[in-house]
């Protein structure tokens, strides 16, 4: 077991908690970097043992502290509040604060196929961080989650309630996705494993469904009929969400499931039709 904690920047975001839960259940030694450690989310981690401490994403002397004598980091960047520009300066500062501390292994969370040249503004971004850390110094895996499962439908839940599933995608297009469970639990195996994953980049995707299978799971599911509803991008207002739906649709992610799946057995690889169990099982 790894002596020195381990850090998860943004550890109350969606991805930050997921990792968090699964250092924490395999027994690791956490410390959160958080904006607000006084509010509830970040009391939540105190409780549970985790040393919570302040500071921001683009804040080069917050991070460098935080990292000091850490056993790994966990490494994510936005561009959904200030753009993409803001989200390459905060990888530009994780990356020389991981340097700076002579950080002996990185873990960054990028996204899938962020280093193909898709021409997706959020994909670019990220690839231009990517590029950054492979040039470095500072020991590195990254990490390439798909689409994740509790982002599945743009009506939001109530709208899966009435009976439709709202996607800016064709009913026949596969769409890869990926449970945050898997994607905390994978990247806790790298923290905690370093040595295997050095220098390797890996996308992460726990199932694929087209839209119409991903209605009649969830039809099982909640007891009512879901149709999928398509939704034309035009409708979507946001330009940088658009264009991803746009990629999804066309090429989309190229992971290979079942390989991934083969090679890492360790993980429980949730299916969609698990994680609308779960995500829906007020509705039973």
């Amino acid at each position: 077991m790894i002596n020195d904690p381990i850090l998860v920047l943004a550890a109350t975001g969606g991805q930050g908690r997921a990792v968090t839960d699964a250092l924490l259940d395999r027994g690791a030694g956490v410390r959160a970097l958080v904006q607000k450690p006084d509010d509830e989310a970040a009391r939540r981690l105190a409780d549970r043992g985790v040393e919570v401490v302040a500071g921001s994403l683009s804040d080069q002397a917050s991070l460098a502290a935080a990292m000091q004598g850490v056993a790994g980091v966990f490494a994510y960047t936005t561009p959904f509040v200030d753009g993409v520009e803001a989200e390459v300066a905060q990888g530009q500062a994780i990356l020389a604060a991981a340097g700076e501390q002579r950080v002996p292994h990185l873990v960054f969370s990028s996204l899938a196929n962020a280093d193909q040249g898709t021409g997706v503004p959020i994909f670019e971004s990220k690839a231009r961080i990517e590029a950054q850390l492979a040039s470095g110094d500072v020991p590195y895996t990254i990490l390439g989650p798909t689409s994740f499962l509790d982002m599945v439908n743009l009506g939001g839940a109530q709208r899966i309630l009435s009976g439709a599933l709202d996607m800016p995608l064709h009913s026949d297009k596969p769409l890869k996705q990926l449970a945050r469970t898997d994607h905390g639990a994978f990247a806790a195996g790298v923290l905690l494993n370093p040595t295997r994953y050095v220098g390797q980049r890996i996308n992460l995707a726990s199932d694929e469904n087209t839209p119409t299978q991903m209605a009649a799971t969830l039809s099982a599911t909640v007891g009512t009929k879901v149709r999928h509803e398509y939704i034309p991008l035009t409708q979507v207002e946001n330009s940088d969400v658009r264009s991803v739906w746009a990629f999804l649709d066309g090429p989309g992610y190229t992971v290979d499931v079942p390989a991934l799946h083969a090679a890492h057995p360790e993980i429980a690889w949730t299916s969609f039709a698990d994680w609308t169990r779960s995500a829906f099982s007020a509705a039973d």
